[in-house]
């Protein structure tokens, strides 16, 4: 039977029971069950993140490369006619980027989180991107008791391509090459996929964990 997608109201005044019981929820659902994945024969499922607070690329993938689900968050800043603080809206940005995620994690019994390090800024407003991505992350690691792996960006291309300097277009035709990927057309989109499965790529070449998962 087909699962159905949780859906939450579109507001952001949640009480803070509101919260503690979907936080519940989610980290019951994330659990991992060995003896589940052994009787089914199904393998364990990882969540390869390009975090981005504009355009955030996400792949569910087994240990041995077989991608499950790929996804793309994207968010905008409001218009400025209305007129809220920076701060609220920030925090809007933040829950439209984190329930997607915590769906995708409940749906797929996500096992392990591997993630590009957020990194570089040309000011203030950048560098405070950058802390919202690695916060997101980290946080949903240890609220869900999820392992979480940080892996460099130059890294990842030299992964890929054998070299650390590589255009997106590019990186997303070498990842075609080396996974099966359903690609939507949509330039940002395929891109932000792409540098996920980068991400994994490294991670099954250095990671001890991805190793015993195998």
């Amino acid at each position: 039977m087909k699962r159905k997608r949780t859906k939450y109201p579109k507001t952001f005044n949640r009480t803070l029971e509101d919260i503690n019981t979907v936080y519940e929820d989610f980290k019951k659902a994330a659990t991992p069950n060995i003896d589940s994945f052994a009787g089914k024969r199904q393998e364990p499922r990882i969540l390869a993140h390009d975090p981005s607070v504009t355009a955030w690329g996400w792949v569910v993938i087994t240990p041995s490369g077989k991608v499950i689900e790929t996804g793309t968050i994207k968010t905008e800043p409001s218009p400025k006619k209305l007129h809220i603080r920076k701060g609220d809206d920030r925090s809007r940005r933040i829950t439209e980027l984190t329930f997607p995620l915590l769906n995708a994690i409940k749906i797929h019994n996500i096992q392990f989180m591997v993630s590009e390090q957020p990194h570089g800024s040309q000011s203030a407003v950048a560098a405070l991107m950058i802390g919202i991505t690695a916060g997101i992350l980290q946080t949903l690691s240890d609220c869900l008791d999820i392992g979480l792996e940080w892996y460099g960006e130059g890294d990842c291309k030299k992964a890929v391509s054998g070299r650390r300097s590589l255009d997106k277009d590019e990186m997303v035709r070498l990842i075609d090459k080396l996974y099966e990927v359903k690609w939507e057309g949509v330039k940002w989109k395929d891109q932000a996929v792409a540098d996920a499965l980068a991400v994994f790529h490294l991670a099954s070449q250095q990671s001890a964990v991805l190793k015993v998962m195998r």
